[in-house]
């Protein structure tokens, strides 16, 4: 999900087994059909508040959405924006939004190309493009006042983007940066859990695979759509470190094959190609969490390690028996740490 090795890891397996293999896998691989989250009773993806629409500077339109805080709240002061994750949308937040609900000011919006948010055009999906489509987003949403950015995966990308391109706004308007399970470079070294020659098969592979699979897009998202217990299984694989509700991976398998395969490969090279190391210094001025699951296939601990090395002051969280969704499989952990940030992040703010 996060970069090239989150696309092979997830993206590409998931792709792989859901949608071209997807057709010819039977059910009884596993014996038993996959639990929807409505039916567990989670309510996954039905938190929602009114739209926005956000219109980025080369025109794709950004779909958001705003929370707003109660009067008098802990942090009413503060606006929270959270960026996801690749193939992933706003929903992916669920636990988080439940928590800060009414605590703090909050917005979600789909990254382009994902979720209800517009296609990017050819040329439209570097990381770079992500950093100023999240500048739109802060300009038409929290124009004034204190603002924390919280981002998983790409969305870290994503903050780290606009961070090399906007460093004016670090420390004056963004006081504080949440990194949850990201990287700030160095994805092509991702062996995503496999011996290191089977990864690089993998990557000279995955271009023409990606090249056939957006060649007949309607085939293939018919085919992720509709499911399998192979996609359940690799998604859980390369998502958890621990045994997570059902309900919760079936989530997750459902939003990545929601975003359709020529968006996949439209980004992939991004990935590659993403190195915001020397940006990392910009957040020195922010108070920053840095949190990654120590099973994290996708985007390992050592990357967190070395962003949070070029930010000494960052709060730095491993978290055991987890997986690159940290933030579905461990939420009360990550809502904790964040709540800590926040109170860093007002203090910042109130004495500046």
């Amino acid at each position: 999900m996060a970069g090239r090795g989150g696309l092979l890891g997830v993206g590409l397996g998931v792709l792989g087994a859901g949608a071209l293999v997807g057709t010819l896998v039977e059910r009884r691989l596993v014996g038993r059909p996959l639990q929807r989250a409505a039916e567990a009773g989670i309510g996954f993806g039905t938190l929602h508040s009114p739209p926005q629409v956000v219109t980025a500077d080369d025109g794709v339109e950004l779909y958001v959405e705003v929370d707003p805080a109660r009067p008098g709240a802990a942090f009413a002061d503060l606006t929270v924006v959270f960026c996801h994750g690749f193939t992933l949308n706003l929903d992916v937040w669920h636990h988080q939004r439940l928590a800060l609900s009414g605590t703090a000011r909050t917005v979600f919006w789909d990254q382009r190309g994902h979720g209800r948010s517009g296609r990017p055009r050819p040329g439209g999906t570097d990381i770079d493009r992500l950093g100023r489509d999240l500048a739109a987003v802060l300009e038409a949403t929290a124009p004034t006042g204190p603002v924390v950015l919280v981002g998983h995966s790409m969305g870290g990308m994503t903050i780290m983007a606009l961070a090399a391109d906007r460093p004016e706004l670090f420390g004056d308007r963004v006081v504080g940066a949440g990194l949850l399970a990201t990287s700030s470079g160095g994805m092509n070294d991702v062996s995503f859990g496999l011996p290191a020659a089977v990864a690089r098969g993998l990557y000279r592979l995955a271009p023409g695979l990606l090249r056939i699979a957006s060649g007949q897009p309607d085939l293939v998202d018919l085919g992720r759509r509709t499911g399998n217990d192979l996609e359940y299984l690799l998604t859980k694989a390369y998502s958890f470190g621990s045994d997570v509700p059902p309900a919760t991976v079936d989530f997750v398998a459902r939003l990545i094959a929601g975003t359709p395969v020529d968006v996949v490969a439209e980004f992939f090279p991004a990935f590659g190609a993403h190195d915001k190391a020397t940006a990392l210094a910009v957040l020195q001025r922010v108070e920053t969490l840095v949190m990654v699951g120590e099973d994290d296939r996708l985007t390992p601990p050592e990357h967190s390690r070395a962003i949070a090395r070029a930010v000494p002051a960052a709060e730095l969280v491993v978290l055991p028996e987890c997986g690159h969704l940290v933030l579905l499989e461990h939420p009360a952990v990550v809502e904790a740490h964040l709540t800590h940030l926040l109170e860093r992040a007002q203090r910042l703010a109130r004495s500046a």
